[in-house]
């Protein structure tokens, strides 16, 4: 058995896909590109596709990641394109490497999220930013099955930055850019915590809905702040110990443990 993964986008319209909706979307792309994938056992067996932190319906993301188990060995590249072929447009598969570690959804520890405040403008959204890191804790509430929950949303925020607006930015009204690492903790903190907080703290309020975009995630370092490619140790893992053919590639995947199960 040979596992590759993915990294795959969710952009424009396409934002608004529900991660069922892209389960779908993704296993008739596998049909069309003929990818000869595992499949679980039992009554009702499915493709074996493990799905790690998809983003929420509703945000834009440039690295989301999948893992899937094939029975015969494939070029991860010329995977990618067949599958990239077999998606709808703003579902881009961008990259693909033969899984050589264990661990990516341990490798998963923080993303990086940018918030595009239309009609903000700039100056007060670095104010409520500097009032958000200055505080200790910025309590917000979510719904959720269980009812109303209260937490901490500052405590997951590593970092908290306005940037310039982009080219593309309207001249006849403010917008405003805020960049945020968000460690993934439990409860989950996710950019409309963030953007609950921003009020509390800062009366914060834009007047449209923000645009949300996941730019990175992977792994958090500590020293420098930064998120870390997750898909890196396997590329350096390939660099050392190179497959001599599509079937040694299989035979070294198939010595490495089995993923954590399927989503």
């Amino acid at each position: 058995m040979q596992r590759i993964r993915l990294r795959y986008t969710k952009r424009g319209r396409l934002r608004f896909t529900s991660h069922r909706d892209f389960q779908r979307a993704f296993e008739r792309a596998l049909r069309r590109a003929e990818v000869p994938m595992a499949y679980s056992a039992g009554f009702t067996p499915h493709p074996k596709v493990s799905y790690a932190n998809a983003a929420p319906t509703g945000t834009g993301s440039e690295a989301e990641y999948l893992e899937i188990a094939l029975t015969e060995a494939r070029d991860p590249d010329k995977l990618r394109e067949l599958l990239d072929e077999s998606m709808p447009a703003g579902l881009d598969v961008t990259d693909a490497v033969e899984a050589r570690t264990s661990g990516l959804a341990d490798r998963l520890t923080a993303s990086v999220w940018e918030l595009r405040l239309e009609g903000v403008a700039p100056d007060d959204a670095r104010r409520a930013a500097e009032a958000f890191r200055a505080a200790d804790t910025v309590e917000v509430q979510r719904r959720t099955k269980n009812g109303m929950r209260t937490f901490d949303a500052r405590a997951a925020v590593a970092s908290l930055d306005t940037h310039s607006p982009q080219a593309d930015a309207p001249a006849d009204r403010p917008c405003a850019i805020l960049r945020l690492v968000v460690r993934h903790v439990t409860p989950a903190v996710r950019p409309d915590d963030v953007l609950s907080g921003l009020r509390a703290v800062a009366d914060l309020a834009p007047p449209v809905p923000v645009a949300v975009t996941r730019l990175a995630q992977g792994l958090f370092d500590e020293e420098t702040g930064t998120v870390t490619d997750p898909l890196a140790p396997d590329r350096e893992a390939a660099a050392i110990a190179p497959a001599d053919s599509p079937g040694a590639t299989a035979t070294a995947a198939a010595k490495v443990p089995a993923p954590e199960g399927p989503a």
